[in-house]
């Protein structure tokens, strides 16, 4: 947190908002910062020098980097805060590393409250904390009103290869493909509070640190036998399903039947006439495994809270071209095309 933006100084100081002086570097910019630091707590192990000092135990690392745009940005069981730490965490553990270390960079609009912006900062400790990762750097910059959508943020992560690489080019025919949880329910609730549907009680954001139960399944399933896995956000299940056909050069096929999909998100999603497997998630996992394991990964994943809906859904088939072909209820196909661009409004 020991980087600051210059800027113009402005004649009116607030203590009760983000003002553009607060990334002017000088006194403002030093007691935002040592708020941001005091509300992380020990989840903060920067020393407020230019780069962060760290040791590794391993000299194979995992490096990832993301940014996080959301609204609203506070919603009914998340933040801005909790996605961006769990995106990053999540990022590294599909990888087979086990996340480390997280910086953290905030642009924030002029006019943002404190109050709030420290809320996001206490959901990134607490979210950090049940992670077991450390914030290690950092920086803030203050835009002027307009310039930004309240708040922006970016991070970078480092995690330490514990596992043999997960990797999209360990697929192939007769894999199975498991899904962790219900797809759609992040997409749903933030569509439901921002167009007053009424759905948001009962469909929650899936927001949650997956690297603990990823660790639970890479440890107790022989090397090898878990091929690819990825975190099913932006684009949805259909992305990641088109990203693996193509690589692969195969066929994915899934039946609709076995899709978990909650009914109050399914039903949200007829209203609004979308498909849930388009929709993002924030705590859904997708992995394709040796047809072997596949019932053993299923009970290790149902151990888990995050795991408790999973689903074997579909295989990995040989075929002429990249295909992704869903299994109606009747037994016929039904060809997925690739999502040109978004059905909906940037939601995250």
């Amino acid at each position: 947190m020991n980087k600051a933006n210059v800027q113009t100084p402005q004649v009116t100081h607030s203590q009760e908002i983000v003002v553009l002086d607060h990334g002017t570097g000088a006194k403002l910019s030093r007691e935002l910062v040592e708020q941001i630091a005091e509300t992380l707590g020990e989840a903060y192990l920067g020393t407020m020098e230019d780069s962060a000092l760290l040791e590794l135990p391993s000299n194979r690392i995992a490096f990832t980097t993301d940014s996080f745009v959301v609204t609203p940005l506070i919603f009914g069981n998340g933040d801005i805060g909790k996605i961006a730490v769990c995106g990053t965490v999540n990022d590294l553990a599909v990888s087979g590393a086990r996340p480390l270390y997280i910086t953290l960079s905030l642009i924030i609009e002029e006019g943002m409250p404190i109050s709030e912006l420290l809320k996001i900062i206490e959901s990134v400790r607490e979210t950090a904390h049940s992670a077991g990762v450390k914030i290690v750097a950092g920086d803030t910059k203050v835009v002027g009103k307009g310039e930004a959508d309240r708040l922006f943020i970016n991070t970078a992560g480092i995690g330490v290869m514990r596992h043999h690489s997960l990797s999209i080019r360990n697929v192939r025919p007769g894999q199975k493909i498991i899904l962790s949880g219900y797809i759609g329910n992040h997409s749903i609730h933030l569509l439901s509070i921002r167009e007053g549907l009424g759905f948001e009680r009962n469909v929650l954001s899936d927001c949650a640190p997956l690297n603990h139960m990823i660790d639970n399944v890479l440890n107790n399933v022989p090397a090898g036998r878990v091929a690819s896995m990825r975190d099913v956000t932006r684009g949805g299940l259909s992305a990641v399903l088109h990203e693996h056909a193509r690589a692969t050069n195969c066929a994915i096929r899934f039946s609709k039947l076995a899709l978990p999909v909650l009914p109050e998100a399914a039903m949200a999603a007829d209203m609004l006439g979308v498909n849930v497997i388009n929709l993002a998630n924030e705590g859904c996992l997708c992995l394709f495994v040796e047809p072997d394991v596949a019932e053993k990964v299923l009970e290790l994943l149902h151990e888990d809270p995050c795991g408790k809906e999973a689903k074997i859904i579909g295989e990995v088939e040989a075929f002429s071209q990249p295909v992704v072909q869903m299994v109606e209820s009747d037994g016929s196909l039904t060809t997925i095309e690739e999502l040109y661009g978004a059905e909906l409004p940037r939601l995250c």
